[in-house]
């Protein structure tokens, strides 16, 4: 007879814990350096350039700050002066949720408006 499989469910938050610290110990002890250097790469990769909101896109800003320290203005005033064509890329992009939101509200007014001719 075959036992059933432990499940993360079956452990404590305490045994979880511990058992993902194990696996990320033995997982990086593991990898070679070359390894090591692509995983970091990707995540790094990731966490600054898929971005998604505000939110996150400030936080990748202050970890670029923090990064590059006094020569981030420097730095910023190379790539605006390189790229001056784009200057107004951020601005000109259309926040799709605020959009969907003008709209919803626009068609309540004129539901709104409706509703009152029709009384």
């Amino acid at each position: 007879m075959k036992s059933k499989p432990i499940l993360y469910s079956d452990l404590s938050k305490k045994q979880l814990e511990n058992l993902k610290e194990l696996y990320i110990q033995k997982k990086v002890e593991s990898m070679s350096h070359q390894e090591l250097k692509k995983y970091v790469l990707e995540i790094i990769s990731h966490q600054i350039n898929d971005t998604i909101g505000n939110e996150e896109e400030m936080e990748a800003w202050r970890e670029m700050s923090d990064f590059f320290g006094d020569q981030f203005e420097i730095i910023i005033l190379e790539i605006q002066t390189k790229y001056i064509d784009n200057k107004n890329v951020l601005e000109t992009q259309i926040d799709p949720q605020k959009q969907r939101i003008e709209l919803l509200e626009r068609n309540n007014l004129d539901q709104e408006k409706m509703d009152m001719w029709d009384d």
